[in-house]
């Protein structure tokens, strides 16, 4: 007896629905935005440094210094997605990941609220002037970083158990 192409059973017993095979767990799902939104959140901290030495934002007053502080703190909170935190913070896990994506999605949304009131009425009394490569690719790591940690806080949940109240 022959079987159509993606209708036979796999080997965990679950059927093939055509190319692609079963869906991903939602397991996959958490730790594929946790790890990818974290390497985003990576390089918007790094985009930005490099912008703070190579174009000469150390030298605008404000602006410089925040530049500075979103690589620090991008790197900070990348460590913190990508460390077995798990092994350090046990049933709490879940929690302190989400908190920790949850900042990551600040700290995009942040800078990417920032640029575009630089580019509309000035921050700081700084006004970005157009759309430069570096610019671009800092939008499209910050909308990444946003999407990919949000899908991981969707799958992953806030880690917020309900007390048995008596």
């Amino acid at each position: 007896m022959t079987s159509r192409a993606g209708t036979a059973p796999s080997r965990r017993g679950h059927r093939q629905t055509g190319w692609f095979g079963p869906p991903p767990s939602r397991a996959t799902v958490a730790r594929l935005g946790r790890y990818l939104g974290a390497l985003a959140l990576l390089g918007v901290g790094v985009d930005h440094i490099e912008q703070y030495y190579v174009d000469f934002y150390a030298e605008i007053p404000t602006i410089g210094v925040l530049f500075v502080l979103n690589f620090a703190s991008a790197t900070l909170v990348t460590l913190g997605l990508l460390a077995p935190v798990e092994r350090f913070t046990g049933r709490r896990a879940p929690a302190v990941l989400a908190l920790l994506a949850l900042g990551g999605i600040g700290l995009a949304a942040g800078s990417l609220a920032g640029l575009l009131v630089s580019e509309n009425s000035g921050l700081f009394g700084f006004t970005e002037q157009g759309y430069r490569e570096a610019i671009v690719f800092s939008i499209v790591l910050e909308v990444a970083t946003i999407g990919l940690l949000a899908l991981f806080v969707a799958a992953n949940g806030l880690g917020i158990r309900p007390r048995d109240g008596g």
